[in-house]
């Protein structure tokens, strides 16, 4: 498949990752936010409204996919994963000693929405707790939201250090490229892989944007990758 976007060690497949997954080689992980059948945006209708402080009022059209159960059979055979909402399908999951929490009020009173965010990981680590507002109006980061299922680009650069911190990285539910964004910012390869193609050009737009360097934690591998080991991200041949 030709990618709809390539730079820099970053590239973006439109298409259904079912049929995308298995074409490529050398990942080191897999960091997803399925759809898991919660159907949160048409629920109430056929969009979802979202409010930005002293921005004007958004609607995002339904995400595909987010009216069906998900079982993540397909995503389990990768070197490292994971998988935010796992909650809500975790029947289908091995047991895990590291789930990773993001809190996503810091403080702020409960309402009818979930005070947190639970990602299950087959790594071998102690659970780990992130705190970073993000609740309607009131956010720590100033990310502007442009899909219902957004998470703020800091959650991706921790989870992805808690993950993966110096590999090439999959995110086969890309959305608007959050995790791309991240990856971006330290530097490092990664493949997005999406069906809404309108989703796949508010990514591009987001990763021509302005880039930020962010310091990673040590590690034994350098965060630089080369970036003219151009096969890292390229589709296996075809055996036909």
């Amino acid at each position: 498949m030709t990618p709809f976007y390539q730079h820099n060690g970053i590239t973006i497949y439109c298409g259904d990752c079912l049929e995308v997954l298995p074409t490529l080689s050398s990942i080191d992980s897999l960091i997803a936010d399925p759809p898991y059948g919660i159907n949160s945006v048409t629920k109430s209708g056929e969009t979802f409204t979202t409010s930005n402080a002293a921005k004007t009022t958004k609607n995002h059209k339904p995400v595909i996919g987010d009216d069906k159960k998900f079982n993540p059979a397909h995503l389990l055979s990768f070197p490292k994963v994971a998988l935010f909402g796992a909650n809500h399908y975790s029947k289908h999951l091995p047991s895990s000693s590291c789930w990773l929490v993001w809190d996503k009020r810091d403080g702020i009173n409960s309402n009818t929405m979930a005070d947190c965010e639970l990602v299950w990981t087959n790594i071998d680590s102690p659970s780990r707790l992130f705190h970073h507002t993000w609740m309607g109006m009131i956010r720590a980061s100033k990310d502007e939201r442009v899909h219902p299922n957004q998470k703020p680009v800091v959650v991706m650069r921790w989870v992805i250090n808690q993950v993966s911190p110096d590999g090439a990285i999959c995110d086969p539910y890309m959305g608007s490229g959050t995790t791309l964004r991240a990856a971006q910012d330290m530097g490092l390869q990664a493949v997005g892989i999406e069906l809404d193609e309108e989703y796949c050009q508010i990514a591009v737009q987001r990763l021509r944007q302005q880039s930020f360097s962010f310091p990673a934690r040590a590690t034994n591998k350098s965060l630089k990758p080369n970036y003219s080991q151009s096969e890292l991200l390229t589709p296996k041949a075809s055996e036909d």
